[in-house]
């Protein structure tokens, strides 16, 4: 495998920082992947998978969204619109520089992301979603007991995964607009929906409504006993083999 890191502009300017992992051969498609809320391009599960797709001939670009990891920008002015803008600003990259992805993964809130995008990725074949909420408004439940607060003040202090977050009104809004399932049924792309049924973060009906709103081609593929974040590398090794695998009809 080969990587490269460096960065590139996001929708509102500020210089992303991301990472490219590639087949030590020929590349046989590329792949952009969706980190999980507050996550970041080098959380365990996109840095295996985009390790493991490497070994099937996938060029995998990850990196952090505006105002986490490495990138620019203060997270608690950004919302899921602005991960968005940052997703197709990440495709315009790779469109200008490489080539455009033909597949899209997205990891939870990432996952979300993805489906929301897809349509505006031309390129794009094919759509995978690991533990996605089937509505970006449910990643404010993660700090439901500070929603009073944000709303009166227009902003809290919340701990997510150990961490200080700034989260604005202006996020609890942005993330309650957006009709996703409108989106999932007019994606036009094979999606294929991967959620653990044990998954406490992010239930696994989840997983049924995105299924049930998508038109064929479409699969769903259980992960068992995985947690949430997919912190087992066994776990992650698993999925990116079923990506390839189930991918290849498609790209």
């Amino acid at each position: 495998m080969r990587s490269e890191r460096f960065e590139f502009p996001g929708a509102d300017g500020q210089k992303l920082a991301a990472r490219l992992d590639m087949p030590t051969g020929e590349i046989k498609a590329y792949a952009l992947f969706a980190h999980c809320f507050t996550c970041g391009k080098d959380v365990f599960a996109a840095s295996r998978i985009a390790q493991a797709l490497t070994e099937h001939g996938f060029a995998v670009l990850r990196f952090d969204f505006t105002g986490l990891g490495a990138s620019e920008g203060e997270f608690a002015n950004t919302n899921f619109s602005s991960n968005l803008a940052d997703l197709l600003a990440a495709a315009d990259y790779l469109r200008g520089s490489r080539m455009a992805p033909s597949l899209l993964i997205g990891h939870s809130l990432g996952g979300a992301a993805v489906l929301a995008v897809a349509a505006q990725v031309p390129e794009v074949k094919a759509v995978v979603t690991l533990a996605a909420p089937s509505d970006p408004g449910q990643v404010t439940g993660m700090f439901s007991q500070h929603l009073d607060e944000i709303a009166r003040t227009g902003e809290a202090q919340v701990q997510l995964a150990g961490r200080p977050f700034r989260i604005k009104q202006q996020f609890v809004e942005d993330a309650g607009a957006h009709n996703l399932k409108v989106k999932i049924a007019a994606l036009k792309r094979a999606l294929l929906v991967m959620h653990a049924p044990g998954d406490d973060t992010v239930g696994i009906s989840n997983a049924m409504e995105i299924f049930t709103a998508a038109k064929h081609p479409k699969s769903f593929i259980s992960l068992d006993s995985a947690d949430h974040l997919l912190t087992d590398r066994d776990d992650a090794v698993y999925v990116a083999n079923l990506i390839a695998a189930w991918s290849d009809r498609y790209i």
